[in-house]
């Protein structure tokens, strides 16, 4: 016998999986490179390559700009 093999998962599945919104999964799709396959106009995964990512960094917040990072604000000061 042949070990099952892994199940193609969707979008909401992934976000689901991460605890991320579906908007979220898009950008990294787009912008980060998380494994994904076009099968149609649907976006399929393996939840292991999607693990394997995140554990590698793929989904940290320190790249350049985008929708996900945010500025640091200064530190106000009091005049005297």
């Amino acid at each position: 016998m042949t070990a099952a093999a892994e199940p193609w998962v969707s979008v909401e599945d992934v976000a689901a999986h991460l605890g991320v919104a579906r908007d979220s999964v898009y950008r990294w799709v787009e912008a980060k490179k998380l494994p994904a396959h076009r099968v149609g106009r649907l976006w399929k995964f393996k939840l292991s390559e999607v693990d394997e990512w995140v554990r590698a960094g793929g989904a940290g917040e320190e790249h350049e700009g985008g929708r996900g990072s945010k500025p640091h604000a200064k530190p106000k000061t009091r005049k005297s």
